[in-house]
């Protein structure tokens, strides 16, 4: 297949420093909600990175589900691949690939465990299907085939058939607190508007890169 000729112009708009808020945090929630309202499939999906003990990276797709001036929440299995490479090194980077509006977000930090009362906040608020499906998968574990997953999920399905489900031990969340966060706009030409914020103490630092 050749993919040479694959291609297209960016024509959305452009991005100025004038127009730019002091923190990025507005920036970023102006146009997650712009992704929201122009209906993009799964708009609070982010490409995770994380780098084992090797230095061999891997990314996976999470969704974001809570953002504010203090970072950037998520929620997983704290036996999974990723929980383990954050055990190991919580330096990662997320990536918003919101193609449709020729716009990304990539954002580099730690991530920091998030409190009990706020895993349980969030669990509580899943539809119970989902609560099930947490306590039935053991998340990044080699399965010998489907059907021992199915069969898990219908065992554990009956036996929380009725009350609460409780929060497993094993599950939990994470906040990305960001060092930068890189705003990027496709442009004519291939001349694509790119903007670096960058922690300073309280503050952030601006600065455009070439695309």
């Amino acid at each position: 297949m050749d993919l040479s000729d694959v291609r297209r112009e960016y024509i959305q708009g452009g991005l100025r420093r004038e127009n730019l808020p002091d923190i990025p945090f507005e920036l970023f929630e102006q146009w997650l909600q712009q992704a929201v309202d122009a209906k993009l499939t799964d708009p609070t999906a982010m490409a995770l990175g994380t780098v084992n003990q090797q230095g061999q990276p891997f990314q996976r797709i999470v969704l974001l589900k809570q953002s504010d001036p203090s970072g950037f929440v998520f929620f997983t299995n704290l036996g999974s691949r990723k929980a383990l490479h954050i055990e190991q090194n919580s330096q990662v980077s997320a990536l918003f690939p919101w193609h449709m509006l020729e716009r990304q977000v990539h954002i580099t930090g730690r991530a920091e465990k998030l409190s009990h009362a706020e895993v349980l906040r969030y669990f509580l608020s899943r539809p119970k299907e989902s609560q099930i499906a947490a306590w039935a998968s053991k998340q990044s574990a080699r399965l010998t085939a489907r059907q021992v997953l199915e069969a898990k999920y219908l065992e554990l399905k009956q036996k929380f058939s009725e009350g609460e489900v409780p929060l497993p031990t094993f599950w939990g969340g994470y906040r990305i607190v960001p060092d930068s966060i890189e705003f990027w706009q496709g442009g004519d030409r291939r001349l694509h508007d790119r903007f670096l914020y960058q922690r300073d103490g309280d503050d952030w630092t601006i600065d455009r890169l070439a695309p």
